[in-house]
């Protein structure tokens, strides 16, 4: 039994690819790309737990055909492991962007795309036997979308980049009291986008913000209305979430 074991883990550390060490490493692959992707999909994210451990899986496969091309048919002296891999890396790319949202203003799914990207190059450290190092890589890549995050929240480092739009039915033209209004509320007044309609006497702000995940809108928003009765009109737009 011992003796058996020491050949599957020669087999397994093999230079070479063999049966064995190509269904471990698969395996292995599909662990680690399935723990990043459960908690994508905890976040809601359309790439979860089933795609992430496809492009690990798949990157893994890559750098084992990669491999073993030259070592059957070319000598492990004259051939190019590293070419069909390589393309690994260009071609997640596109699934990368795939997972990016954009409409009115709004980028999603940034992480993810990332995530995607670095488990594809998990899965080709699994290809070529970095076994421990392809398990501290998905460690801290849980490390970053855990972690990092609510400690990111907890400090208050940052914001979200939001535009709220006011349309007010006379003509505005002191910012100065709706700043102080944001400001009251923790949020920083970035940029102003004004349009006027002076047939209607009516203005349209798109106040461009920075603001913390723990801003209370519905009293912002009640606020701003106070700041200028003739508002008829008050939105919220995100500009880039990740």
């Amino acid at each position: 039994m011992q003796q058996i074991l020491k050949e599957a883990i020669e087999s397994i550390n093999s230079v070479e690819i063999t049966t064995l060490s190509s269904i471990f490493k698969l395996l292995l692959s599909l662990l680690l790309g399935s723990v990043v992707g459960l908690e994508r999909k905890r976040k809601g994210q359309s790439a979860g737990l089933r795609t992430f451990a496809l492009i690990s899986m798949g990157a893994t496969l890559a750098m084992l055909i990669s491999i073993y091309v030259p070592q059957e048919y070319l000598g492990l002296k004259n051939g190019d492991p590293g070419r069909i891999a390589a393309q690994v890396i260009t071609g997640i790319g596109f699934l990368g962007a795939g997972a990016i949202i954009q409409g009115k203003g709004s980028v999603r799914g940034l992480t993810t795309a990332a995530g995607i990207w670095m488990v594809a190059t998990i899965g080709l450290a699994v290809g070529v036997g970095l076994y421990l190092v392809s398990i501290f890589a998905t460690a801290l890549i849980i490390v970053i979308l855990m972690v990092l995050e609510q400690w990111e929240h907890r400090i208050r480092i940052g914001g979200e980049s939001r535009i709220i739009r006011l349309r007010v039915s006379e003509i505005v033209t002191d910012i100065e009291p709706y700043r102080e209004c944001l400001s009251n509320h923790n949020v920083t007044l970035v940029n102003v986008y004004v349009e006027y309609d002076y047939a209607e006497s009516l203005t349209r702000l798109n106040l461009v913000t920075l603001s913390r995940d723990s801003t209370d809108y519905i009293s912002l928003f009640e606020d701003l209305r106070k700041l200028q009765p003739a508002t008829t009109a008050v939105s919220l737009a995100n500009q880039v979430t990740i």
